[in-house]
């Protein structure tokens, strides 16, 4: 009866365990090996909540909407964005006959539960109360535990709300502390995402350090919502030596800061990581010294990419993040928690003065523009890069001015027009899109202008008109201007200086008021640079220039981007398939060189071409893999086809698409193991192939 976890629980897909299943069966009635728990206090993992509510804009209702839509469509709280559930307390309302729960607990008792409720079969019928405070809801419903399940019996003179918090990080707090005594480390760095966690954090190094330990604390600035450094301060700096607040989004100008002010007698011993933003793991790698430690407690707070930055520095240093196999972690958590209780208390009546809407962010999402503007739901975002950008966005939606909208082919930039169009005073005007390669050279200035009748021969009768006359009291949009003749380009300056134009073969004047905005793959600049773009057009232009990142600059985008696809597609073919969470991982490690447009391809092939009701981490490389090899052999015959003239020399073509190819397997796989699977070799034919190409 021990080795129950809920195995017979798993519905779909079969033969997978609890917490790697799509779904599982959450029904209250108790089966061989189960106890069910009514719930009081639901802890969700910081990444999980902080996606919900990202996705929800804040919104209480959608947000608990979007829980309760999550533990009904898995049978727990499982968010497949974040592949991360949570912990949960409340009160063991039933056993099954002959089953024996750990440390003897039973039928009344009140519980922790430190089992992520990814495995956790789970049932909510009511949310009472989201804490935004602590990432944590007050809630009605049912769990099932086993015997296997990491259970504790609840402690009644420390609060809920920062225990439960406390104990779900809690074999993080002893693994860090105890690594820092044991390296006898003495300077130390917390890049942190909220009050309590570093609190948590400083005050078990401090217990736990060498005498004189300092800790030094960097929060990123543009994460708080109504809270002033003072505040923070006020609650910090007791437990910690510094305190900083710097933009992370730009780790190097916030190192430069730092080495002013905190390096002058060395870099840190150990560098820990709380915050998934983009730009922390950067900061810590630059932080810490060679053969320092890096600590990360969340799996997705970029640990490789740090590991990559250190190797770029050439320093050596200890990468860590939580491997589960800390004991007793939960005695040394509540003895942690009742030293510092009178601070944590204060800190709860700090929060509780706030009405419990204090939270650190990616970014202040009770910016009511953001929230409130047209046609941003169609805008599938998740990460900072794109809160920002859109911010920015609005922003220069409300001035009428001419815009330059660039950025790399696929990364969404008629998304960027039509957010400007919708959130205008032009809203009501139309919004005439025109892509300017496909205008033959000899048609541009009547496709622009228009013409009368009997202009030339072929005219329509009665004329026809152009495209700033249609667009007329709306918005132009040039997609690739850069491809305009320089002629029209010529002509094009003189309708922007005066707003006015005469249609080809016309005597008449034709006035109208048209916000022109272009976009570009190519920065303009350089086209100007190159005798290629007019500089005064350009400048006429350049009011406003909004970058539109690469889709491999805001991963975080990824996911709810390749999740939004899937649902359209299974709404269009009236079928039923989900991601797996491997999948999930495989989409957000490839580059995305097609940005956008390309992950919404591969989604609808993987759709069409995958069996079952499940796409996973196998099916998205196979797939990525097949194209990038297409691109590579390509690539390689243009390459040996536009080096050779009259004669061709097969050995050498074959010796140099070889290795290639074996670059590629080792850039892809990153050991030789996974590089021979990826182009199927054995591991000693690539192994050998690898030293005859010296690589």
């Amino acid at each position: 009866m021990k080795s129950n976890y809920g195995i017979d629980r798993v519905i779909e897909p079969v033969g997978m365990v609890p917490v790697s299943a799509w779904k599982i069966d959450n029904s209250p009635a108790l089966r061989p090996g189960e106890a069910r728990v009514r719930l009081r206090r639901v802890h969700i993992d910081w990444d999980s909540f902080r996606q919900i509510c990202s996705s929800c804009a804040y919104d209480d209702e959608r947000v608990r909407a979007k829980i309760l839509y999550f533990v009904q469509r898995r049978g727990k709280l499982h968010n497949p964005f974040t592949n991360s559930g949570g912990t949960f307390s409340g009160t063991i309302e039933e056993v099954y006959d002959g089953t024996e729960l750990p440390d003897g607990i039973g039928c009344g008792d009140e519980v922790y539960c430190q089992s992520s409720l990814a495995g956790i079969p789970l049932k909510i019928q009511r949310i009472d109360e989201v804490d935004y405070d602590y990432g944590q809801i007050v809630c009605d419903g049912t769990a099932i535990i086993f015997p296997t399940t990491n259970i504790l019996r609840t402690v009644h003179d420390l609060s809920m709300n920062y225990t439960l918090a406390a104990l779900n990080i809690g074999e993080d707090l002893y693994r860090i502390s105890r690594m820092i005594r044991e390296r006898r480390m003495s300077r130390v760095l917390i890049i942190g995402r909220d009050i309590h966690t570093v609190m948590y954090y400083a005050e078990a190094i401090r217990r736990t350090a060498v005498e004189g330990c300092g800790v030094t604390v960097v929060a990123h600035k543009n994460k708080r919502s109504g809270i002033s450094e003072n505040e923070i301060r006020s609650m910090l700096i007791p437990m910690v030596r510094h305190l900083y607040f710097l933009d992370l989004s730009e780790p190097h100008n916030a190192f430069g800061y730092l080495l002013k002010k905190e390096f002058k007698s060395g870099f840190m011993d150990a560098v820990l990581v709380t915050d998934n933003v983009y730009g922390a793991e950067t900061l810590a790698a630059l932080s810490v010294r060679s053969h320092g430690l890096l600590y990360f407690d969340l799996m997705r707070n970029n640990s490789s990419n740090a590991m990559l930055v250190a190797e770029g520095l050439g320093k050596v240093v200890s990468i860590a993040s939580p491997d589960n196999s800390a004991e007793n972690y939960d005695r040394f958590t509540l003895d942690l928690l009742r030293g510092m209780k009178q601070r944590l208390e204060k800190l709860n009546a700090f929060y509780r003065q706030r009405n419990g809407r204090t939270i650190f962010r990616d970014s202040d999402l009770s910016d009511k523009t953001l929230e409130k503007a047209a046609g941003l739901e169609e805008y599938i975002f998740e990460s900072e890069v794109s809160r920002n950008l859109l911010r920015n966005v609005l922003n220069v939606a409300c001035f009428d001015c001419n815009v330059i909208i660039q950025g790399e082919t696929g990364v969404g930039k008629e998304k960027i027009l039509s957010l400007i169009h919708q959130n205008s005073e032009r809203r009501d005007g139309p919004c005439v899109r025109i892509n300017c390669s496909t205008i033959p050279e000899g048609l541009a200035e009547s496709e622009f202008f228009g013409y009368e009748e009997g202009a030339f021969t072929g005219a329509v009768s009665g004329g026809k008109k152009g495209f700033f006359e249609i667009a007329d009291g709306g918005i132009l949009f040039l997609d690739e201007i850069g491809t305009l003749p320089l002629s029209m380009q010529s002509k094009l300056l003189r309708v922007l200086q005066e707003n006015q134009f005469y249609r080809v073969g016309g005597t008449q004047q034709q006035d109208v008021d048209v916000r022109l905005i272009c976009a570009s793959n190519i920065a303009l600049k350089d086209l100007v640079d190159e005798g290629e773009f007019r500089e005064d057009l350009y400048y006429r232009l350049n009011i406003c220039t909004i970058e539109v990142p690469p889709l491999r600059e805001r991963r975080s985008d990824i996911a709810v981007l390749a999740s939004h696809f899937v649902e359209e597609w299974n709404q269009r073919y009236r079928i039923s398939k989900h991601l797996t969470s491997d999948a999930f991982a495989s989409l957000v490690s490839y580059p995305w060189p097609g940005n956008v447009r390309e992950l919404e391809n591969v989604m609808h092939r993987l759709v069409i071409n995958t069996r079952g009701a499940f796409i996973s981490g196998g099916d998205v490389d196979e797939m990525l893999n097949a194209e990038e090899y297409r691109e590579v052999v390509t690539k390689l015959r243009q390459e040996q086809l536009e080096e050779t003239s009259d004669s061709v020399n097969y050995y050498e073509i074959m010796d140099a698409q070889e290795k290639r190819l074996i670059e590629y397997a080792l850039t892809k796989g990153g050991t030789t193991r996974r590089a021979a699977e990826i182009i199927g070799l054995s591991h000693s034919t690539f192994a050998r192939k690898k030293q005859k190409h010296g690589l």
